[in-house]
């Protein structure tokens, strides 16, 4: 959880520190007076896109920095800290994020450089954040299945991915048979030209390092006379002649060494000295040695430089035409029998791709029945649990209605029979999956996007969160404005229902709504200064007698108003109570 953020030159906030706790944290503030700057800066601390706009007209830079408590429990995220290099003192994590008036970002884990994206992968570990535009994405048919797809579990989790990727493997090999029947004369021109390039260089079969090899056996031909010559000269200077009339190396070394090893028991400094000669006749005798085979493989025969020089120009006609060197032009020819293998339009190859396309295409019918199986087994549990969330949310007669139907062919993806019904596939299975409100008993149900206005999107979308937090789920919970269109007791419902989600979670909730802020266990005031032209924002903490204040303030907006503060403190005492009856259950 966070237990504290600063904010520093983003927006109308100058500089302000945020003090952060367990439980429902309410923002509250003027309009204008930056409460969203307090979302914005969490987006921009954990890996959200930079934008240089955010920066404070006349400041350089933005700076949002957060000390966050990482739980004994989260070993994967100490381990992602730890393996990018960053330090945690004991159980606290301090993370900064820098923004530029040029648009320049840099980020920091732990006192260390790390790159954005560390703080983003330590955000979906710590932190869900929940605003409007939420609402608007609830309403896309993507997002209702992702949520039913979410609701279903790990086991489902893995049968879809099954599926994904079975799926595309079908669709790879269905289009390249529809390419390889489609262009299949410009396929075998271009296949007939490959082949002629590769009868060339399998008649000629060059070998990995055969031209260096035969550069050096040329050299060697060329002045196999003066090779000769050297060598003979060198091995009589070591090894003598036939006659045995010149002193030889051998002879020499070895008659001083026994001249001096004679003499080791009088003096050891010779029969060092000696041991040291013996180790060069050794030397001597083994150079010698091979001299002899040097020369008795000396070939000078004039028909071999021919050969050589015969081959040395058929390779060079490959490397004239296929690469620079010899290496390339047998790259060459690997990617021109890949190609090939991708050009083949034979019966035999297009009767195996028909056979291998058809396989994937049953495969992947039989995934998707298990997926619609899958999706409808949780369909009623999900909505159940979302229905009874809406029950505490001041809608105990609304019901939601998780819908799974065949998608029809012809709309959208390929069609295909999935359990003897025609449909249409995408990578996200066979199914259209519709969230659907019946808003009293007897009400038809109505998709979201048709029957629920903006007050019971958000309850809707508030109980599907509750659900998710149930289930376990990030640590901290943030909610701004979600309570959109929701007034009176709809509202006070809200407030009760997020202050349950604080018993188990750290709520940060920004709010226009006192019923709301009533249910705090910290309440944080955004307020404003304007001086001229320029309008500064800070946070300060309210309590007591100041909390019923803000909450007359919210109400008429006339925070020294007996009757205003007189309602703020109805509301308090009944967000108390509320408050203690839940944790007296909880101790129950």
């Amino acid at each position: 959880m966070l237990d504290e953020l600063r904010i520093t030159g983003l927006g109308v906030i100058d500089d302000a520190t945020l003090p952060l706790s367990e439980g429902l944290t309410v923002i509250t503030g003027e309009t204008g007076a930056g409460k969203t700057m307090v979302v914005a800066g969490l987006g921009l601390l954990f890996g959200g896109r930079a934008d240089a706009g955010r920066v404070r007209p006349g400041e350089k830079k933005a700076i949002v920095e957060g000390r966050l408590r990482v739980r004994a429990a989260d070993s994967a995220l100490r381990q992602r800290v730890v393996d990018a290099g960053a330090d945690l003192d004991g159980d606290e994590l301090l993370l900064s994020r820098t923004i530029t008036a040029e648009g320049r970002s840099r980020a920091h884990v732990g006192g260390r450089s790390a790159p954005v994206g560390l703080l983003a992968d330590i955000g979906t570990q710590v932190l869900s954040i929940h605003g409007q535009s939420d609402q608007m994405r609830l309403l896309q048919a993507s997002e209702q299945r992702g949520a039913l797809d979410r609701y279903a579990g790990p086991d489902h989790e893995k049968l879809a991915t099954s599926f994904r990727e079975t799926f595309e493997r079908w669709r790879d090999v269905a289009d390249e048979l529809t390419r390889r029947r489609s262009d299949a004369r410009e396929r075998a021109r271009e296949a007939d030209v490959l082949n002629l390039g590769l009868s060339e260089i399998d008649r000629v079969d060059p070998q990995p390092g055969e031209e260096e090899e035969l550069a050096e056996e040329a050299r060697r031909l060329e002045h196999a006379e003066a090779l000769r010559l050297a060598a003979t000269e060198a091995h009589v200077a070591l090894a003598g002649d036939d006659s045995g009339e010149a002193a030889d190396a051998t002879s020499l070394v070895g008659s001083a060494f026994r001249a001096l090893t004679g003499q080791a028991d009088t003096d050891p400094v010779l029969g060092e000295l000696g041991n040291r000669l013996d180790a060069a006749v050794v030397t001597i005798s083994d150079v010698a040695a091979e001299l002899t085979g040097y020369l008795e493989g000396l070939d000078a025969d004039p028909s071999r430089l021919a050969q050589i020089f015969e081959r040395r120009s058929e390779l060079k006609g490959l490397t004239r035409k296929y690469a620079e060197d010899l290496p390339g032009v047998l790259a060459w020819a690997q990617q021109a029998r890949d190609r090939l293998t991708g050009l083949d339009v034979s019966d035999e190859a297009m009767t195996a791709m028909e056979a291998e396309r058809d396989r994937l295409a049953a495969e992947t019918a039989e995934l998707a029945a298990r997926l619609t199986a899958s999706r409808l087994g949780a369909a009623d549990r999900f909505a159940d649990a979302v229905t009874a969330e809406l029950a505490g949310l001041a809608m105990p007669h609304a019901r939601v209605v998780a819908s799974v139907v065949p998608r029809p062919a012809g709309r959208g993806g390929v069609d295909l029979v999935v359990d003897g019904t025609e449909c249409g596939v995408t990578a996200d299975g066979a199914d259209e999956v519709e969230l659907q409100l019946c808003a009293h008993p007897g009400a038809p149900a109505t998709a979201l996007q048709k029957g629920a206005s903006g007050g019971e999107l958000s309850r809707v979308m508030l109980a599907i969160e509750a659900v998710f937090a149930g289930a376990g789920g990030p640590p901290t919970l943030v909610f701004d404005e979600v309570d959109a269109g929701v007034g009176g007791e709809a509202a006070v419902e809200i407030g009760r229902r997020l202050s349950r989600l604080a018993a188990n979670h750290q709520v940060l909730v920004v709010t226009h709504l006192p019923q709301v802020a009533a249910f705090a266990d910290l309440h944080l005031v955004v307020s404003k200064d304007t001086g001229g032209a320029v309008t500064v924002s800070g946070v300060h903490r309210v309590e007591d007698g100041q909390r019923a204040r803000e909450l007359a303030r919210m109400l008429a907006g006339m925070p020294d108003s007996h009757l205003g503060i007189a309602h703020a403190e109805e509301l308090l005492a009944v967000a108390a109570k509320a408050k203690g009856h839940k944790t007296t259950a909880g101790n129950t």
